[in-house]
Order: C-alpha cells, then structure tokens, then sequence
C-alpha cells in the first residue's frame, strides 16, 4: 500500500471526520447517524492511503528529491 495522502490532505480529511462525527452529538433523531461517515476521512488520514486517489491516479504527497 504506498501513501497517497499528503500533509495538508491529511488535516483537511481530519477536520472533515472530526466535524461529521460531532453530529452525532448535535442532531436528533435519525440524521445524526450520518455523522458516522466520518471515520473514512479519519481511517484515510491515519493510514496515509486514499483508495478513490488510486483508482483516479491521484497523488497529494510530495516526493522527495535527492
């Protein structure tokens, strides 16, 4: 699995879980759950690998010259 997800990417994907997963908290009734679609950011930016950036060739980390 090689990373696909770069350094800003990743606080973005971050944030993003983070606010869906406080609906949980903040919307009654069957709505809320909704908010649960926030552990695939979270996942995605803690393992560093985007699996819709491979099928679509997307890149966001920088490489690394030497």
């Amino acid at each position: 699995m090689k990373t696909n997800v770069g350094n800003v990417d990743r606080m973005i994907r971050i944030i993003i879980g983070l606010v869906l997963l406080s609906l949980l908290f903040f919307i009654e009734g069957n709505w809320k759950w909704i908010g649960l679609i926030g552990i695939i950011p979270l996942f995605t930016a803690f393992v560093k690998f985007c699996p819709l950036y491979s099928i679509f060739g997307i890149n966001t980390c920088q490489v690394k010259k030497k």
